[in-house]
């Protein structure tokens, strides 16, 4: 089953990504910030990573960098409704850091099930020859 991690610090999107994401047959893990999304992700390996941009703490441009720093192969699903800019300059941020797809808030159920599904379809990456068994990606292990 493919994990995916969700990050958003508004608990209604959380709970609506969830439920939509394990009717379609998937392993998910929640965090309401970067900070918190950073260890969950060096923790249980997600095949897919669903941000949002603006939240407290660390927000989701941080988060994204250094999630590829650690796994440059990883899919992440960009998200924002916008802030004090529009959502798209957002979300073009996110694109040069690494998202592999940018989806504006509001979004309809269809869209991000099928960007989930069209994401993980194409994993042909040995995930476990990334990961060593003490949870260090190849780059940490290089790094350290």
């Amino acid at each position: 089953m493919k994990k995916i991690l969700i990050i958003d610090d508004e608990p209604h999107i959380l709970l609506m990504l969830k439920k939509m994401l394990e009717r379609s047959g998937y392993e998910i893990e929640l965090a309401t910030n970067g900070v918190e999304g950073i260890e969950l992700f060096k923790k249980i390996k997600p095949d897919l990573v669903i941000t949002d941009i603006i939240m407290p703490e660390k927000e989701g441009l941080e988060t994204i960098r250094e999630m590829k720093r650690i796994k440059s192969d990883l899919r992440i699903i960009a998200m924002s409704g916008g802030g004090k800019v529009s959502a798209d300059n957002y979300l073009k941020i996110a694109k040069i850091f690494g998202a592999s797809k940018l989806i504006a808030k509001p979004f309809a159920v269809k869209e991000m099930v099928s960007a989930v599904e069209v994401l993980l379809k194409d994993d042909s990456g040995d995930k476990e020859s990334f990961w060593n068994k003490s949870g260090q990606s190849g780059l940490e292990k290089e790094n350290s």
